[in-house]
């Protein structure tokens, strides 16, 4: 549940309307800097993903997918280099309702702001306030493969495979 509530407030200003252009990043080895409300005696976590075109495309989708099932509000809006996204959505016993603002710098870097909120609280968390910082970093290691993505703690695993074929378009 904490996977699917991280997807929907991460990409949330990118996946609700898929007539809408989405922001396209850099293909190539891409570091973000992770920090949560919910962790503030830690430092920024840092994880880091092979990113090629399809596997963008592919996130969009599946969280597109997710997102008209579970949430009966979904408002994005691009404008210049800013995604905006607002959602009510059912996870379970809760409802969630998020904003997020994604700025980009290029193809090269982002920033995104997310604010959730929980009602009743899921889990004992009541809210959550998360900052990315992204940043393209050069290509993808030797013998990456799109979508392999490297943990805060080292485990390195490939989201397509995480996510299940049948959602990622059938793509492994």
């Amino acid at each position: 549940m904490l996977r699917t509530l991280l997807v929907l407030v991460l990409l949330l200003p990118l996946g609700a309307q898929a007539a809408q252009e989405y922001p396209k990043l850099k293909p190539g080895l891409w570091e973000m800097m992770t920090a949560n409300s919910r962790s503030k005696d830690r430092p920024p976590q840092k994880s880091a993903i092979c990113l090629d075109a399809s596997l963008q495309q592919d996130m969009i989708r599946m969280s597109t997918g997710m997102m008209q099932g579970m949430c009966s509000k979904l408002d994005t809006k691009y404008v210049g280099n800013t995604f905006t996204g607002e959602a009510t959505c059912n996870l379970g016993t809760s409802t969630m309702k998020s904003k997020s603002v994604m700025t980009m710098m290029g193809d090269s870097a982002y920033r995104t702001e997310a604010h959730a909120s929980f009602d009743p609280p899921m889990n004992g968390m009541t809210q959550s306030d998360t900052v990315i910082e992204g940043r393209h970093v050069g290509a993808c290691k030797p013998g990456q493969q799109p979508g392999d993505m490297t943990m805060p703690n080292g485990q390195t695993m490939n989201i397509r495979n995480m996510m299940g074929g049948n959602i990622m378009g059938g793509k492994k």
